[in-house]
C-alpha cells in the first residue's frame, strides 16, 4: 500500500526467504520494497512481485531514499560493513544475528547508530518461540521456587557438512555451531537469568572434514547464582528435552522445537490457521516425581518482532531488542570459544 513503510532486504538466502521477507509482508504497515539476491531472483520475484528485485548491495542504496528500513541478512562477515552502510544513509536497520563476528564489530556498530541517531534492532527471533515463551511464564509462575540450573539443547542431526559460509572456517565468516546456535541459546539464558561471571565451553569438531565447531558445550554461572547448560551439535540422532529448569520446589522438562520455521517453509504465515502452535504431545511436564502436570506451549509470535519495528518506526516504542543484549552475548560466545581451545574456566 502507498502509505505502508518500505523496506529494503539485503539478502535472499534462507534467512531473508524463510524468515524476514515473510515476515515483514505480513506485517500490517510493512511491505518487502527492495530484496537483493544473487542467485534466488526468480524466487523472489515469484514471492514478492510488488518488490523490485536487484543483484547487490550497491543497487539497493542507489534506492535509499524511498526506504524506510534495511534488513541485513547476508553471510554474517558482511554485518558489519553493511549495516554501517546503512545507518550512514540515515536508515533504520535489522541486522540478523550474529550481530557481527566479534563483541568489538557489534560495539562499533552500536556506536554508530547512536551517534547518527538511526535505529538498529537484532533479530533475536528465537525470543518469541513457543517453548521459551512456555519457560518464561513457568518461571513467573514462582512454582519451580528457587532456580538453580537451566538446561536448554539445540539438536540436529546434519551427518556431513554443508557446502556453505557458515562451515567455512575462516574466523571472519563466524561460522560453527557457536555462533549460529549458539547465538540463540546464550541470548536466551541471558534474557532469563542476567549477566554471566564465569564461563566454561568444550567446542569440538566431530564430523570428517568439517572445518568448524560442530558440537558445543557451555556452561554459564550467572551474577545471580543460577548455572546455565547449554548444548548445540550436528550429531543427535534421537531426541533430547529441548529445555529442563531445575528449582528448589519442582522440575520442568519440554521436548519438541518451535514450529514456526517449518511451518513458513510449509506456507503458512502468521494468522493462518494453527500458526505458532506446536503438536499437544510437546508439551512441557512440571512437578515433582510421578506428580507432574502438563503446562500448554504457549503460541510462538515471530510475528511480534516486526510489528514491534514498524510502531518504532513511527515513534510509538522502542525496537524489539536491545543491540547492546546482543553485543553481551558475543562476549559470552567469544569467552566459550577461549574456554574451549584453552581448556579454561574464564571469568567475564
Amino acid at each position: 500500500m502507498a502509505d505502508d513503510l518500505r523496506v529494503g532486504i539485503l539478502g535472499y538466502g534462507i534467512g531473508g526467504r524463510v524468515f524476514h521477507a515473510p515476515l515483514v509482508a505480513a506485517t500490517p504497515g510493512l511491505t518487502p520494497a527492495v530484496i537483493t539476491t544473487s542467485g534466488n531472483a526468480a524466487q523472489a520475484r515469484a514471492d514478492h512481485p510488488g518488490a523490485e528485485v536487484v543483484p547487490g548491495a550497491d543497487a539497493l542504496f542507489e534506492r535509499a531514499g524511498d526506504l524506510d528500513l534495511v534488513v541485513v541478512s547476508t553471510p554474517n562477515r558482511t554485518h558489519v560493513p553493511l549495516a554501517l552502510r546503512a545507518i550512514e544513509a540515515g536508515l533504520p536497520v535489522v541486522v540478523d544475528k550474529p550481530f557481527a563476528p566479534t563483541a568489538a564489530e557489534a560495539e562499533r556498530v552500536v556506536d554508530a547508530a547512536n551517534a547518527a541517531g538511526v535505529g538498529l534492532t537484532v533479530f533475536q527471533n528465537r525470543r518469541l518461540d513457543s517453548d521459551f515463551l512456555t519457560v518464561r511464564k513457568v518461571l513467573d509462575s514462582g512454582r519451580l521456587g528457587e532456580v538453580f540450573r537451566f538446561e536448554s539443547r539445540y539438536d540436529r542431526w546434519v551427518p556431513k557438512p554443508k557446502d556453505n559460509w557458515r562451515e567455512f572456517g575462516d574466523p571472519a565468516e563466524a561460522g560453527g555451531l557457536l555462533y549460529d546456535l549458539g547465538a540463540h541459546i546464550v541470548d536466551q539464558a541471558l534474557q532469563l537469568f542476567g549477566p554471566v561471571t564465569r564461563v566454561y565451553a568444550e567446542v569440538d569438531r566431530r564430523r570428517d572434514g568439517v572445518q568448524v565447531d560442530d558440537d558445543v558445550f557451555v556452561a554459564l554461572h550467572h551474577a545471580n547464582g543460577v548455572r546455565s547448560h547449554l548444548w548445540a551439535t550436528a550429531l543427535a540422532g534421537t531426541q533430547n528435552p529441548r529445555f529442563r529448569v531445575l528449582g528448589n520446589r519442582a522440575t520442568f522438562t519440554k521436548y519438541g522445537l518451535d514450529v514456526q520455521e517449518p511451518q513458513i517453509k510449509a506456507g503458512l504465515r502468521p494468522g493462518d490457521a494453527g500458526w505458532g502452535t506446536e503438536p499437544a504431545g510437546d508439551a512441557g511436564k512440571l512437578g515433582v516425581g510421578p506428580e507432574v502436570e502438563t503446562v500448554p506451549t504457549e503460541v510462538g509470535r515471530y510475528e511480534q518482532f516486526y510489528a514491534q519495528v514498524r510502531d518504532a518506526l513511527r515513534g510509538e516504542g522502542g525496537f524489539p531488542v536491545d543491540p547492546a543484549s546482543s553485543v553481551a552475548a558475543l562476549r559470552v560466545i567469544e569467552a566459550a570459544h577461549r574456554s574451549g581451545v584453552e581448556g579454561t574456566v574464564v571469568e567475564l
